[in-house]
């Protein structure tokens, strides 16, 4: 008996729900058995419906069948399990799609614990023993499970290959040292190995090694940006605290100005007033005196009249007409034209200040990656589009600006600027308001016969005709001269011709930081006309110069 049940299909006891071997083994009415729990979590889903059916056949029965414990069945299984059949494994140990099968299972294959070189063959657990228990075994060579285990096997010999060749760098067989591979320099397979494992270990010490330099590399980029944060914070802190000085002291010196005029008026108004009353009694008595006079002159009485005359005849003395005589005040138009002129002195300190400012906070000496490439289409190019205005204080007097700035016209006419020491007197030249630092792009649309499109350092020179004055003749500016005809590059005195299309739209792209100045002609396509690479010690300001009566530049909007 304890023999045949060894021999029993493993599947025939088993609960084809839990696929392991019957527990408390109950038989419903068509026939097939399950575990009680299983049959009776089966069921549990279909107690809506009220009616029951079998897992394998489908056969349904209402109502719901009474599980009674199959005997027989149980007392079966038992007995089985002591003559050696186990449980099946369980669901997880089966071989997957990818997972490397045992090559010995038949039916469902467990998966493969281990694999070996020398067979050329994968076994599971079970399957595996010999190899840990027979002697001859034990020599063969055990790794981790491998699906390529058939890249080990020589195809034209059909053996193991064990031996490397380092004159062709390939893996052979025994068979092919003596054949096709005879006189090589060959090697056994694990010597090999040997020898590229301290190759490897060598790299990956190389490798940990820059690992870990980058990883000191990126700390000290984190503490520089920790460093630059505590720096730029304290600095706006600092900077509120100035500039809230700042405004308290413009505060008190507005209140003091308003003090001082209120007390002003005050005291002409108290003179005027003063002045004023004394008028209006000197007139109140002159009314009265008249009065009297009159009546006199109406007296018919000579003697009368005589005697009265003398005493009626005799006026006070009149108000200093010098006192009374109505000055124009100019004293509050002096204080008006005081403050205004304060005014544009703190605006021309703050502008000239503030590119101290800016040029001082880009001096952060962190590692940096590589500049962007420059853009290759007007759409790339528009990315770094800045809006900039011509400076009317810059301007010479035959440029006309219009267009909120952003347009110069050449007249022949003077204009009435007032006067300042940015502006230049000898060139037709104007410079922008904005200081250009960073990556910019922008776009100059001339009309006339010419233009010169540049750029300048703010301490170009400005007063007279010389060419320390003159776009692209001093080591402060770089120009590019536009006509009808062709074009030019200038930079300190030296000309440099220029080839390609001319276009009636010029667009400059400056990248500050890696000394990049580029002038393309605008059409459907943009067409490099001169490239510039250079250092810039400073903040750069566009420029423009006309040398043409009627002649036009505008700064495009570009946004």
């Amino acid at each position: 008996m304890e023999q045949k049940g060894v021999q029993l299909d493993r599947e025939t006891i088993s609960c084809s729900i839990c696929l392991d071997l019957l527990k408390d083994p109950v038989t419903i009415p068509c026939g097939h058995s399950y575990c009680m729990s299983c049959i009776k979590s089966f069921w549990y889903g279909e107690d809506q419906r009220k009616i029951y059916s079998c897992p394998q056949c489908r056969q349904t029965c209402t109502p719901r069948p009474v599980l009674v414990k199959n005997t027989m069945l149980a007392d079966l299984v038992e007995q089985l399990k002591k003559t050696g059949l186990q449980a099946a494994p369980a669901d997880h140990c089966y071989a997957g799609p990818e997972d490397v099968a045992c090559d010995v299972c038949t039916g469902r294959k467990l998966k493969a614990l281990k694999s070996c070189l020398t067979c050329s063959a994968s076994y599971c657990e079970n399957h595996l023993q010999p190899h840990y228990d027979a002697a001859p075994l034990k020599k063969h060579k055990l790794v981790d499970p491998s699906e390529k285990l058939q890249e080990n096997i020589c195809s034209r010999h059909d053996e193991v290959m064990k031996i490397f060749c380092r004159t062709d760098q390939q893996s052979i067989c025994y068979l092919c040292s003596v054949d096709e591979h005879k006189g090589h320099d060959t090697v056994s397979a694990a010597a090999e190995r040997t020898e590229r494992q301290r190759e490897l270990e060598v790299s990956r010490q190389h490798i940990q090694q820059r690992i870990q330099d980058r990883e000191k590399d990126v700390k000290l980029l984190q503490h520089e940006v920790e460093a630059v944060s505590r720096s730029a914070d304290k600095a706006v802190e600092d900077s509120e605290k100035i500039f809230a000085e700042l405004i308290s002291l413009i505060q008190k010196r507005s209140s003091d100005v308003k003090q001082q005029i209120r007390s002003q008026q005050e005291t002409e108004v108290s003179r005027v007033k003063e002045l004023q009353e004394k008028l209006e009694q000197e007139i109140t008595e002159l009314k009265r005196k008249d009065a009297e006079l009159k009546k006199l002159s109406h007296t018919e009485d000579h003697n009368q009249f005589l005697l009265n005359y003398p005493s009626l005849s005799q006026l006070s003395a009149s108000t200093d007409s010098s006192s009374i005589n109505i000055r124009p005040l100019r004293y509050f138009e002096d204080v008006t034209a005081a403050v205004s002129e304060l005014r544009d002195q703190l605006q021309d300190i703050l502008r000239e200040k503030w590119t101290n400012i800016s040029l001082t906070g880009t001096d952060v000496d962190v590692l940096l990656p590589e500049p962007e490439p420059e853009p290759k289409t007007r759409a790339g190019f528009l990315r770094y589009s800045r809006e900039i205005t011509l400076d009317p204080n810059t301007a010479n007097t035959l440029l006309l600006l219009s267009e909120g700035n952003r347009k110069a016209e050449r007249t022949s006419q003077r204009q009435s600027y007032s006067r300042h020491p940015d502006r230049f007197t000898g060139w037709c030249q104007v410079m922008s308001r904005e200081s250009l630092t960073g990556r910019c792009y922008w776009e100059v649309e001339w009309r006339g016969k010419g233009v010169y499109v540049a750029v300048a350092y703010k301490n170009i020179s400005r007063a007279g005709t010389s060419y320390e004055c003159r776009f692209g003749f001093n080591d402060k500016s770089w120009m590019l001269i536009c006509d009808t005809n062709s074009s030019t590059f200038w930079f300190n005195s030296i000309l440099t011709r220029v080839s390609g299309p001319v276009s009636s739209r010029v667009g400059v792209y400056l990248d500050h930081r890696a000394g990049i100045l580029s002038f393309y002609s605008v059409s459907e396509t943009m067409t490099l006309l001169h490239r510039v690479q250079t250092t810039f010690t400073q903040p750069l300001y566009a420029g423009l110069c006309l040398y043409n009566d009627g002649t036009t530049a505008e700064l495009c909007k570009l946004k």
